[in-house]
């Protein structure tokens, strides 16, 4: 028989369980069940029988790696991989490097109107990414946008920002201004936490400011723009509301200009979900590789720096 300090032991010991419950249930619920079954749907194919028509003509059966196999070969989503690539060279180095340009100005000691500044920094990222793509795809249309009327009226160029080789840099634009804020907060954060002491004593030793930000803030800050830095890889390889907005506003969108709008025309358009949920996969893993890679070799370098 249990004493009653065994039981007292035994539910100290399952209360944090208990606490984790709740989020552990809706964790498997909303985001592993929705994987294992895309996973599932990927080595799965419908298989016709004759014309199609009848009751047992279309059969789901196991496909293997097949579906796999169709989309690495797949010329679409090959080439929003390489589109997706070159609108992140752009999008991560710019939208990081004014993030911790804005967080080493706002912890300046000379700046004004600090919580203003913040406030105006972050808005951007508060926006729905649509409504913000709405936004600027407003302003990128000649017939409609201001700049272009000044521009016309100023006898200067206009240049055509939704075709070609700008076309990157408008979407680019949309993501850098709508993410800057986020990661400004991040390494901002990281920055106040910094002791006060380290930067008496640096001003003692004679360092200016820019001195201090390169040699005492920003490498303080390092694990803060590691963290931002592993975000932002996640975001661009999920780019999928800038593009699809602003579709409907140019023909240099095309449908399946990102591999998540490739993954979207297969399911939704063509009904094709095994093929999608291949290429989701696909995406997925890609994300893992790459984010986990970068922090591995991250914290090896801590490690290194660290070594006596």
């Amino acid at each position: 028989m249990t004493s009653p300090a065994g039981r007292r032991s035994y539910g100290v010991k399952g209360a944090p369980y208990a606490f984790l419950l709740p989020a552990a249930s809706l964790f498997s619920l909303f985001f592993v069940l929705p994987i294992g079954y895309a996973v599932w749907l990927s080595f799965r194919q419908v298989h016709v029988s004759g014309l199609g028509l009848g009751a047992g003509a279309r059969k789901e059966v196991w496909a293997g790696l097949e579906n796999y196999k169709d989309a690495l070969t797949d010329n679409e989503f090959y080439d929003g991989a390489l589109r997706v690539l070159g609108y992140g060279c752009i999008v991560v180095p710019v939208m990081l490097g004014l993030a911790l340009v804005f967080a080493l100005m706002l912890d300046s000691e000379r700046v004004r109107l600090a919580p203003f500044t913040r406030l105006a920094i972050f808005l951007p990222y508060a926006i729905p990414g649509v409504v913000a793509a709405l936004l600027w795809g407003f302003l990128y249309l000649p017939a409609v946008s201001p700049f272009y009327y000044l521009l016309d009226k100023l006898h200067l160029p206009q240049p055509d920002l939704l075709s070609g080789g700008p076309l990157y840099l408008a979407l680019s634009n949309i993501a850098v201004w709508g993410g800057t804020g986020f990661n400004m907060i991040v390494i901002y954060t990281s920055l106040r936490s910094i002791p006060a002491e380290v930067h008496e004593a640096a001003k003692l030793d004679g360092a200016s400011p820019l001195q201090i930000a390169l040699r005492i803030k920003i490498p303080m800050v390092a694990p803060s723009l590691v963290l931002t830095f592993f975000f932002s890889i996640i975001a661009t390889l999920q780019v999928f509301n800038e593009p699809m907005t602003l579709k409907p506003l140019t023909n240099s969108v095309s449908t399946t200009w990102s591999p998540l709008m490739k993954v979207y025309m297969d399911a939704f358009a063509k009904g094709d979900i095994y093929s999608a949920a291949a290429e989701a996969t696909l995406i997925a893993i890609a994300t893992l590789v790459l984010s986990f890679g970068f922090l591995r070799a991250a914290n090896r370098r801590n490690k290194q720096e660290a070594a006596p």
